[in-house]
């Protein structure tokens, strides 16, 4: 047996960092020593982030309460996004990708008169609502629908950095990394820092961000550019503030404008705002300017944006030797469908299911781990690039996006596909998909792509089938006029939270319940985890 793993540094903090030092030390409970150096003058990101369902079951593991993130982060419930604008950009271009999956239903067979998403899930009616997932007396990460959150990042920096230090034995060296000493077998031996010395370890995690210390400087493993197929490479980000007790959004709004994007996050204090943008096809001031527009429309003001410059791209190898990259070290995607955290946790989860029991075994599991990043990191690609590529607005930017020499050829086929059948696991096959068949559905219906062709093998469903996709449209409707509340009505574990209905129809009040696992996350119910 080679050298046991029993000393992990994790190099850099922020979300990346302390995920994975409360990831690892709670997963390995004291077996191995957890150091996370962090520079003192490198600050967390902080333009407000937004998650995925994964997240409910990696807090749970750690032993956050619910009550405790939504308090000390500033969060509220995230249930999706809305698109404003994308298909054609007219008044009421407008669709939904909700957590929820859509019902297994022909295309063919669903009423034309309503869109795809409200047709097929109850979720974008509570969405359009201003509603909660769940009620008062649900056990923690427990809903009625599948949900996740939006989160001040620094603020669950903080909490993160509180829980692992405090409650799980994290060693945290606040310091400069000066060097790295590389080992005879091409691995990390030690990082000097400017006042704590040299810290050794068996295993190393860069969560370093953009600086890719490690990974980049010190094992100079290359990234694979994605920016031919994705073109936004800014944003220019602000925080409005909202008044006490206003509604809040529960999902993201993504509004297209003419070379980029705006997100919309509502938090229980502030919106977070941000347009992504692409600089071939838009200028500084011209962002600024759209920005400026939408904020007044919002607020009648609109303060000094902050500017965020960014490539889309992803290390060909994240594990190599004894460093394994997390976060924004080991890539990156712009910011549409916030892959950015859940591709952490993925990455956490990768590490923890199958962790090296010793040195020598750490070639063939990375090997292992690379070809599942890649995996990911191209279904991304391809995921992004669906929103665009469908949609029919004329701007240059968007005509650019729809030529044929900028789509990834696995996406290209799947299209060629989709005009016959709908997607499936036959085209997205893995067990944890971040995005699986059913988040491609919501965004080709959204869009406008059309229904399939009939096919001779694909199942009409019959009469009681129908009646019963009747009765499920009129009781989401029932839900809708029921959850309608005369006032604001706030959760008992943060301030300003969504109203959500005191009692909704044909559903009893609940008492409190022993805490149990969450439903799955998003939309498959996967063995360990999704996004």
């Amino acid at each position: 047996m080679d050298k046991a793993i029993t000393r992990i540094v994790i190099v850099g903090g922020g979300t990346a960092g302390w995920l994975a030092a409360a990831r690892i030390a709670a997963a390995t409970a004291g077996s191995v020593t957890v150091t996370l150096i962090e520079s003192p003058d490198v600050p967390t990101l902080g333009v407000g982030e937004g998650t995925w369902p994964a997240i409910r079951r990696t807090l749970e593991r750690i032993g956050i309460t619910e009550t405790e993130l939504l308090l000390a982060c500033d969060g509220s419930f995230k249930q999706g996004t809305r698109f404003d604008g994308w298909a054609t950009g007219a008044s009421d271009d407008r669709y939904y990708h909700p957590f929820v999956p859509p019902i297994d239903a022909d295309p063919a067979d669903l009423p034309r008169d309503i869109p795809y998403a409200f047709a097929t899930c109850a979720q974008p009616l509570v969405c359009a609502e201003d509603l909660a997932p769940r009620q008062r007396g649900m056990p923690d990460y427990a809903g009625a629908l599948n949900y996740a959150y939006h989160l001040d990042a620094t603020k669950l920096a903080a909490q993160l950095t509180r829980h692992a230090t405090t409650r799980l034995g994290v060693r945290h060296v606040r310091d400069h990394v000066t060097g790295v000493e590389r080992g005879g077998d091409g691995g990390i031996a030690t990082v000097h820092t400017r006042g704590s010395g040299s810290v050794a370890g068996d295993l190393f995690l860069d969560c370093t961000g953009h600086a890719a210390l490690l990974i980049g400087d010190a094992l100079g493993v290359e990234t694979v550019d994605a920016s031919s197929v994705l073109f936004n490479d800014r944003a220019l980000a602000v925080q409005l503030p909202v008044a006490p007790g206003s509604r809040i959004a529960s999902q993201t709004v993504a509004t297209a404008h003419g070379a980029g994007w705006i997100w919309d996050i509502g938090l229980p204090t502030r919106r977070g705002i941000g347009c992504v943008y692409a600089s071939a096809f838009m200028s500084d001031d011209e962002a600024e300017g759209v920005l400026v527009e939408h904020c007044r429309r919002i607020s009648g003001d609109s303060p000094a944006p902050r500017r965020l410059t960014f490539r889309s791209a992803y290390r060909s190898r994240p594990w190599t030797a004894n460093c394994l990259a997390i976060g924004q070290s080991a890539g990156f995607m712009e910011p549409l469908e916030a892959s950015a955290i859940v591709m952490i946790e993925l990455a956490l989860d990768a590490l923890l299911d199958d962790f090296p029991v010793d040195t020598g075994l750490m070639t063939i599991q990375a090997r292992r781990f690379n070809a599942l990043a890649t995996y990911r990191w191209e279904r991304i690609v391809d995921f992004l690039k669906l929103h665009y590529v469908l949609s029919g607005r004329e701007d240059s930017y968007w005509r650019a996006h729809r030529d044929p020499t900028t789509l990834p050829d696995r996406l290209s086929e799947m299209l060629a596909l989709w005009r016959y059948r709908s997607p499936s696991a036959l085209d997205l096959p893995m067990q944890d998909e971040l995005f699986p068949a059913a988040s491609y559905r919501y965004i080709l219906r959204g869009m406008g792509f059309p229904a399939p062709c009939p096919h001779p093998c694909r199942a009409r469903i019959g009469p009681t089938c129908r009646a019963s996709f009747a009765r499920s449209t009129s009781a989401a409707a029932r839900w809708q006029q029921a959850c309608r509340p005369t006032a604001p009505i706030s959760t008992p574990c943060a301030p300003n939270r969504p109203p959500f209905p005191r009692n909704a129809p044909d559903v009893p009040p609940r008492s409190p319940q022993p805490r149990r696992p969450p439903r799955p996350a998003h939309p498959r119910a996967p063995r360990r985890c999704a996004g």
